[in-house]
């Protein structure tokens, strides 16, 4: 009997073992795959941290990790971060790759629980830094570039903050593969639209013909005409035109009224068209799209999505430059995470009845500019600095 209560108990102890050793084996297979997943995307985020940003420190980033140490962005201490934002065709692209296509200074108050857009138009005319030559602002980075290499992201910031009158502390650059290969990896962005939206003039548009994109010739020329001083004008330069031979967005994009899902491409064509509105317009529909991507990309069903968070991170890469730091991307994450459905402020600059910019008699080396009234950046920088209680500018929404 002792034998058999023995082998019972016995019995009843290896059968508790055996089942202990069943579950917990599958349970550490799951999390040798969590870890493992976790390390792939850890290292495969670290080296896309590294290969984005232009001040990739790594024993930096690393310090900053130990406790005590400071690890505030630049301006939050102020209370205000502010990050310019720029989108271009591309620097491997011929035909004004590095030509600013977006030019917008995202401010972030945590404190207050706010945030801001401040888009800049790319016929800007200001003073390129460290030179005595002037140009439109869309094409100061890429004169940054040709400086030094890293010259570009400077120099913008540097132009940028001259005009809103406050420290820009970081920049961002995309082209347009990683814009259409981010939104693809969010499965799109959804808009709706009041009325049916059309560009058919931008994407087979004519231009002075070039070596890179405008080869096709039309026939046609473009007249430069300069006034003398006594009033009367004469021809100055007359320039052939020509269109791009690889039609872009299907030459005629246009996408219906209602609720839509925007692909990559759809969404990149969308935030680029401007020849039927206006680069005003055309900077309200970025801001628009921008603001879509953020909500969905932070969204939890994105960042529970292995899929969907592997295809952001591969749409970085060589798409992307920045010079943040790996520690301040992360610190920004976590400041825009910790925001509770923070207030929106939006304002595009832009020539109307406010009276910021006014466009001058256009000249045959400058072409079509804007300047800012009274020739100086007081107003602008005012209107920058509070933009969070300014009343908002009702027509930035999709109504086309």
């Amino acid at each position: 009997m002792e034998n058999e209560q023995g082998f019972g108990r016995n019995s009843k102890a290896e059968l508790k073992k055996t089942t202990k050793k069943r579950w917990l084996k599958p349970l550490l297979v799951i999390i040798v795959l969590l870890l493992l997943i976790g390390g792939v995307f850890a290292w495969k985020a670290g080296s896309i941290f590294d290969k984005i940003s232009t001040d990739g420190n790594v024993f930096g980033s690393l310090t900053r990790m130990i406790p005590g140490v400071d690890n505030e962005l630049i301006g939050e201490k102020e209370g205000r971060v502010n990050i310019l934002l720029l989108g271009m065709r591309g620097e491997e692209l011929t035909g004004g790759g590095l030509l600013a296509d977006t030019i917008m200074v995202a401010s972030i108050a945590p404190a207050e629980n706010k945030i801001s857009l401040f888009s800049l138009p790319r016929d800007l005319y200001v003073q390129n830094p460290g030179t005595e030559s002037r140009s439109k602002i869309n094409a100061v980075y890429a004169y940054g570039e040709e400086k030094r290499k890293g010259g570009g992201m400077e120099d913008m910031k540097t132009v940028v903050s001259e005009i809103v009158g406050q420290p820009i502390g970081y920049a961002l650059a995309i082209n347009f593969k990683g814009f259409t290969d981010l939104v693809n990896a969010i499965d799109g962005v959804e808009v709706d639209l009041k009325q049916p939206f059309e560009e058919n003039m931008q994407f087979n548009e004519e231009r002075a013909c070039d070596s890179y994109t405008f080869t096709k010739p039309t026939g046609k020329f473009e007249n430069k005409y300069y006034t003398r001083s006594e009033g009367t004008k004469y021809l100055a330069k007359s320039y052939p035109l020509c269109t791009n031979p690889n039609v872009e967005c299907g030459g005629d994009f246009k996408l219906p009224a209602g609720k839509q899902t925007l692909s990559g491409e759809q969404a990149l064509c969308y935030a680029r068209s401007r020849k039927t509105s206006s680069d005003f317009e055309r900077a309200k529909r970025q801001q628009l799209v921008i603001q879509k991507i953020k909500e969905k990309a932070l969204s939890l069903g994105t960042l529970t999505d292995f899929n969907k968070v592997n295809g952001i991170i591969d749409s970085l890469g060589n798409n992307v430059r920045t010079d943040m730091q790996a520690w301040e991307m992360k610190r920004l994450y976590e400041i825009e995470r910790g925001l509770e459905n923070p207030q929106m402020a939006q304002r595009v600059l832009e020539n109307s009845e406010e009276g910021l910019l006014y466009n001058p008699e256009q000249r045959p080396e400058t072409g079509y500019i804007l300047l800012p009234i009274g020739d100086n950046y007081d107003k602008i920088r005012e209107v920058f600095k509070n933009i969070f209680t300014l009343p908002a500018q009702s027509d930035i929404e999709p109504k086309a």
